[in-house]
């Protein structure tokens, strides 16, 4: 005997209820394309990071690089500076300006004299690659005496070490944010590696 279906149960009853959560074809071609849209702007937001975060985020060497430094910028202005050297103490003058692109912090020392005996142009800067600072030393003693110190910052101070025929030359910049006063410490270092206290420079804004 063949049996028959019952045609009294809805076999179409499972589709249909699946059909209405899904909703109608529009309804279903209207989120399809709010999906895209949503993945292009997540996309777009996301290139848009990463192009932006090398440009703010990275120093860079070279053309278009600028020396930003949270220490070495209160060194800007003029400055009165009291020396004691050799159980003496002198006057000299101080006055430091960004140049070059705001590459370097430029600093121009003279003593009060007129005109003045001595006189130095010292030009500070900071090596990305190498997180170094470096200063570019030149004064009226010319050019045999004139160097490059290369510089390591610990808290508030950096240390600058110059190599000269007779041994290094240290010359540490310090800065106190309560006084506003820097303290620059120069020293000579002998062959057995003790250093001894050439100067120290007191400076105070004008």
């Amino acid at each position: 005997m063949k049996l028959q279906p019952d045609r009294s149960i809805n076999t179409d009853a499972p589709s249909a209820a699946l059909r209405a959560r899904r909703g109608s074809p529009v309804t279903l071609i209207r989120r399809a394309l709010h999906a895209c849209a949503m993945k292009r702007h997540t996309l777009l937001a996301a290139t848009l990071l990463v192009t932006t975060i090398p440009t703010f985020a990275q120093p860079i060497d070279g053309r278009g690089g600028r020396f930003e430094d949270d220490l070495v910028s209160h060194l800007e202005g003029q400055w009165l500076v009291t020396r004691q050297i050799r159980g003496t103490t002198v006057q000299n003058e101080l006055a430091a300006s960004w140049v070059l692109a705001h590459q370097f912090l430029q600093i121009y020392m003279k003593d009060t004299q007129v005109p003045p005996r001595y006189e130095a142009i010292v030009l500070i800067g900071y090596v990305n690659a190498s997180k170094e600072y470096v200063a570019h030393w030149t004064d009226s003693f010319g050019a045999k005496y004139s160097a490059i110190g290369k510089g390591t910052r610990i808290g508030n101070s950096i240390e600058f070490r110059f190599e000269y025929p007779d041994g290094p030359f240290f010359n540490t910049f310090a800065w106190n944010p309560s006084a506003n006063v820097w303290q620059l410490t120069m020293e000579n270092q002998g062959a057995d590696g003790k250093r001894s206290l050439f100067a120290i420079d007191t400076l105070n804004r004008k």
